[in-house]
This record gives C-alpha cells, structure tokens and sequence, in this order.
C-alpha cells in the first residue's frame, strides 16, 4: 500500500496531536509553506491589519495603476523557481490600501506599475527579521526586485513593513511550494 508524504504527515500530526494535545509542536507543522498559495492567503489577511501597509501605501503608491483599479505584487522563493510564483492583489478600500486576494498567480502583472520580488530562502528569512532592510536588500542584489522603482522607493518605509510581515507570518521553509499552474482569470 502506497501512502503519499501529504498523508504521512496529517497522520502523524493527527497522532501526536490525539497523543500530545495541541502543543506548539504540533501547531507548528501544519504552518503553511512560506509563499504557497495558503501563506499568501494568510499573509493579505496580516496586510489588511498592519496599517504601515494599508495606511502608508493608500496614496502614489496604490494609485499609480494605469487606470486599473489595483496593483499586483508577485512573489517566489528563487531556490525554489519561479514556478512557485504568488501574488498578493491590492485595491482601494475605504481609502486604503486592502489586500483583496493572496495566493496563485490569477492576473496578468504590468511591471510598468506592479511588483515582483524575488530572494533565496534564506534572504526572505533574513529580511523578514530586518536584516538587512529594504535598501540594502535591493541594493545587495538579496533581493531582486522588477517594477517602478522611484514608486518603490518613495514607500520604502511601508516596503520595511512588507519585508518584515514576511518574517510575522508562519510558515514552513523546510520544502518548497508546489508548482502552481498560473489562470487567465483575474479575481
């Protein structure tokens, strides 16, 4: 009988939860994948509540969109291919800033006003903890980074913000996130 490693692992989470009660051990590994399409869901609703985010980037930032009515931010881990790529969606809301979608790639990005991020795991680790900052991030070449770059930097202080939810967000980077297969629908 062939057990996938998905059912190995709910199994004996599931057995050391019934065993153990629900420890932080257990909590601990059922955090979703770092930038899998459920982090990405996790982490918009971390964005919505961390007004340096919804708050600091509500003005040129959020409004330079071409007309579309919303900016796109993708994202991956480079270690473990672009195919891994997420996306966060931010739109106006109540004259902020909101993440309105997290997870698998579902609109066509224009670099000329969206964002995409890409470093090694152990960068976004890294920058997660504020070391090194936005700045230095970039700059370092830690981070790799496409879009309008003037727009980046004249937010660079909701970008630390953005870095360092990255780091606020459990997660698991023991594995990589499945490869997502990008739709032509956008949310």
């Amino acid at each position: 009988m062939h057990v996938s490693m998905t059912t190995r692992k709910t199994l004996v989470r599931l057995i050391l939860t019934a065993t153990f009660g629900s420890t932080a051990w257990a909590a601990q590994a059922a955090d979703p994948v770092l930038m899998s399409p459920q982090w990405t869901a996790n982490f918009c609703q971390a964005w919505n509540q961390t007004p340096q985010l919804t708050e600091g980037l509500a003005g040129e930032w959020l409004h330079d969109d071409k007309g579309r009515g919303y900016k796109v931010v993708e994202m991956y881990r480079t270690d473990c291919g672009k195919g891994s790529m997420v996306e966060l969606k931010i739109v106006p809301k109540d004259g902020k800033a909101f993440c309105a979608y997290g997870g698998a790639p579902s609109t066509a990005a224009n670099f000329a006003v969206d964002f995409l991020m890409h470093a090694s795991t152990k960068n976004w680790q890294s920058m997660g903890k504020g070391d090194p900052g936005p700045v230095w991030a970039m700059m370092s070449g830690k981070l790799q980074f496409q879009g309008p770059k003037m727009v980046a930097m004249r937010a660079i202080k909701p970008f630390e913000s953005f870095l360092l939810l990255v780091g606020k967000a459990p997660y698991d980077a023991h594995t990589c996130p499945a490869a997502l297969t990008e739709t032509s629908s956008a949310k």
